[in-house]
């Protein structure tokens, strides 16, 4: 599944959902946590039914980002039945606490003839971050993603790209470690505006291996799909990487530069293979 770009929509607001279709987003995160008054969290959720078919009709994937604690099953099971994609899970701690959610939603799944849910595992906590490969290895984790305030909060640390970059780099390789998606910038612009900013932060994130981002505003979502995709570059070297491979049997040598197995595999990747 390419995830290039996730837009955040909060779940309660009707002008944000309405249009939220036409982003050209590759997922679409209802948000029932943090963007939503505590006032406006039930009828929420109980809109999910029709929101989320409604968002997810032009080919977006569809995931709800879930309260933790009390709420975290009601919001878990109301996402399932409205056909959503998967979970946000915000809060992740632990392998095991992604083993209860999934278990509540099994035979809910079952009765529905569903897809089992995918989940989006949300890092937050110190120790979330230091198991984060275990959390990454959960069967039903597809991606991983740092939850930057409310780990700065946590340590009592400040939350710039320089203190941020280390918590985002270790999580990255935990995903990576189990072939799971990572999701994040290095970077990051508070002005959502600056889309030149934000079109070097997804390159520099694109660099390190990471997949996608999240966004706030549409504006985004245009630099994210194509910040995350290979240019006409990229594609240009991978094609002819594999025509000369086709050709040998081992190593090789193009445009001067030593080609073996690892260089093979990226140029596959590129094309989508």
């Amino acid at each position: 599944m390419a995830l290039r770009s996730l837009l955040y929509v909060p779940a309660h607001s009707e002008r944000f959902v309405a249009k939220a279709h036409e982003r050209g987003a590759d997922a679409v995160v209802f948000d029932l946590e943090d963007a939503v008054p505590e006032a406006d969290k039930d009828a929420a959720r109980g809109n999910l039914a029709t929101t989320v078919p409604a968002v997810g009709r032009n080919g977006a994937a569809v995931f709800v980002r879930i309260n933790a604690g009390l709420r975290q099953r009601e919001d878990a099971l109301a996402a399932c039945r409205a056909g959503a994609t998967g979970l946000m899970v915000a809060k992740a701690s632990s392998s095991a606490a992604l083993d209860a959610l999934a278990g509540a939603l099994r035979a809910e799944e079952a009765k529905l003839g569903r897809p089992a849910m995918s989940f989006l595992a949300l890092i937050e906590g110190a120790a979330a971050l230091l198991d984060a490969r275990a959390i990454a290895a959960n069967h039903r984790v597809i991606g991983l993603l740092l939850g930057s305030e409310d780990l700065a909060t946590e340590l009592g640390a400040t939350p710039t790209p320089d203190v941020l970059r280390h918590p985002k780099l270790l999580l990255h390789y935990a995903a990576k470690a189990e072939r799971k998606l990572s999701f994040g910038l290095l970077q990051s612009s508070a002005d959502y505006t600056d889309l030149e900013a934000l079109a070097a932060a997804a390159a520099e994130a694109k660099a390190h291996g990471f997949d996608g981002a999240t966004c706030v505003h549409p504006s985004a979502v245009a630099v994210l799909n194509a910040g995350f995709s290979p240019s006409e570059t990229e594609r240009e070297w991978a094609q002819r990487v594999i025509a000369a491979a086709a050709e040998h049997a081992g190593a090789f040598q193009l445009d001067g530069r030593m080609v073996d197995a690892p260089i093979v595999a990226r140029a596959r990747k590129i094309l989508g293979g």
